[in-house]
């Protein structure tokens, strides 16, 4: 893994990750209160998943 890799998989896994804080938060306030630990959970389970799809491959990140 090269340092370039690191920082374009780092990107688009905050990125997965605030995208999936907004989600989740804005559902369960529509339901009831929110329950951060379900939001935290649920956003780390997110970053994870980025940052193992990342191992396919980023387009960002052109091999040589």
């Amino acid at each position: 893994m090269t340092t370039k890799w690191i920082k374009a998989a780092g990107i688009r896994a905050i990125k997965t990750a605030a995208q999936t804080a907004i989600g989740v938060i804005g559902a369960t306030t529509v339901f009831s209160d929110v329950e951060w630990y379900v939001v935290g959970g649920t956003v780390l389970l997110a970053t994870i998943t980025s940052l193992l799809m990342s191992l396919a491959g980023l387009p960002e990140v052109e091999e040589q």
